[in-house]
């Protein structure tokens, strides 16, 4: 049993089975600090560092094509860090972090996670390419192929199989409902919520 839980459940037993204030923000505190170092960690370092060191970020002279690819090449980026902040978020406000060390206690199966079961790789992929197309970058996209492969090895052999092993049938159900890679056109409702 992780700290957190220890600490929650002795304080809910000695305050007639409520969690006080404190614990909750001490546990909601953790969760985001540790979502965001894991952020500039991992995405910050693959879609980010390793970009800047291949590319050098010296944008492509894209001459007469400039006026379509540029806005296209920053669309895609911007695109890609919103919905990584926008998932990365939705893991602190659940009291934990994206990162396997520090899962939160339930499914995250809100806001984009509803359309899509891995938005943070997808975001990812987006703003390498992204930064692809603004820098005329054929290394970036074989980069990105890289990362895809590596992600997907990751989700399949690791991943998918803990969260099954982790929340059961919810995990599941959730799995058979929302795709993987693909994102649904319409938000995924819970029994719950439906």
């Amino acid at each position: 049993m992780n700290l957190v839980k220890r600490y929650s459940l002795s304080c809910g037993e000695r305050n007639g089975g409520s969690l006080t204030g404190m614990a909750l923000a001490s546990s909601s505190a953790r969760a985001w600090i540790g979502t965001i170092v894991f952020l500039l960690l991992a995405p910050g370092v693959v879609a980010g560092l390793i970009p800047w060191l291949i590319s050098g970020w010296r944008w492509h002279d894209w001459r007469g094509a400039a006026w379509i690819v540029v806005p296209a090449a920053w669309t895609a980026i911007t695109i890609g860090v919103a919905f990584l902040l926008h998932a990365f978020a939705l893991f602190a406000l659940h009291r934990g972090t994206p990162a396997p060390v520090a899962p939160t206690e339930t499914l995250v199966v809100t806001g984009v996670y509803r359309f899509v079961r891995n938005p943070m790789y997808l975001a990812v992929l987006t703003t390498i390419l992204g930064q692809a197309l603004l820098f005329g970058s054929w290394w970036l996209v074989l980069y990105a192929l890289t990362v895809l492969a590596a992600v997907v090895a990751f989700v399949k052999g690791y991943e998918e199989p803990t969260l099954t092993r982790t929340y059961g049938e919810q995990y599941l159900e959730y799995r058979r409902n929302v795709p993987g890679w693909r994102p649904r056109l319409t938000p995924w409702r819970t029994r719950s919520t439906r």
